[in-house]
């Protein structure tokens, strides 16, 4: 079982990481012919290209501008504890044990707008682009035409080496529309998370995207394989909700009275 999920906006490169392990990311060679294109944008491109501040602008304009090559701990730092977003505080990555780190960097990647995919301890210097990004390159109009198979390819190895090819989708719609579903080597599983607010029971993103970094850290902490183990998910007050469910999609609703203060 593989899971996939998003990047976040904010990162930390300040709390300590507990952790020693790291590696190297998979498309490095990619990520560095996209990164040289991003060099070339000037801060006030990348405030229009994004749609972000000119502050954020000239804070990713010196980012791109001080990559050090080749990544080191004294340089970067492995993903899954630089991204800071809610995904990141559901999956609360700097509390896992040593052994889980070690699982989750055999079941768990993360969908990158620079990096394509990012194994948990690939190491990672800080930059801001959204998969969504419509950056002209020489391979298309977008991101996801720079990125055409290569990320589907990246996951489609490491299905290969799994016992059950199942790839579960905690990803958002902007993130895995980067991936090709129809080239996909598995059966894909798409988690939803709903909450319930005011008597009406609806996905409410904030959070729907912290649970998605919950369900991630429980496949991993509880070494999770099959598919009918997911409907298992109980943490932080979800529940399985079967009615809602199908073949593709696992529906989990938490009850207002149920979710922690």
């Amino acid at each position: 079982m593989l899971v996939v999920v998003s990047p976040a906006k904010n990162l930390d490169y300040t709390t300590p990481v507990a952790t020693s392990l790291f590696s190297q990311p998979a498309l490095q060679d990619d990520m560095q012919a996209l990164l040289n294109t991003c060099k070339t944008l000037t801060p006030a491109d990348l405030s229009a290209l994004m749609g972000i501040s000119d502050k954020l602008a000239l804070l990713n304009a010196e980012r791109f501008a001080s990559f050090q090559f080749p990544f080191t701990p004294e340089n970067a730092r492995p993903a899954a504890l630089a991204f800071n977003g809610d995904v990141y505080t559901g999956l609360d990555a700097g509390s896992l044990s040593e052994a889980d780190l070690r699982y989750a960097q055999s079941h768990l990647r993360i969908l990158s707008g620079l990096y394509g995919v990012l194994k948990p301890l690939d190491l990672m210097q800080p930059y801001r682009l959204e998969m969504g990004t419509k950056l002209a390159t020489e391979s298309g109009k977008n991101l996801y035409e720079y990125w055409g198979n290569r990320i589907t390819d990246n996951l489609n190895d490491t299905l290969a080496e799994e016992q059950q090819q199942v790839l579960v989708n905690l990803a958002s719609t902007e993130y895995f529309s980067a991936v090709k579903p129809k080239d996909l080597n598995a059966q894909i599983i798409t988690p939803v998370f709903k909450d319930e607010k005011n008597g009406k029971v609806k996905i409410i993103s904030f959070y729907a995207k912290k649970a998605r970094g919950l369900m991630a850290r429980y496949i991993i902490q509880h070494r999770i394989k099959d598919v009918a183990q997911l409907s298992q998910f109980d943490t932080a007050g979800y529940r399985f909700a079967p009615e809602q469910s199908n073949a593709t999609q696992l529906v989990f609703v938490r009850l207002e009275a149920d979710r922690p203060s």
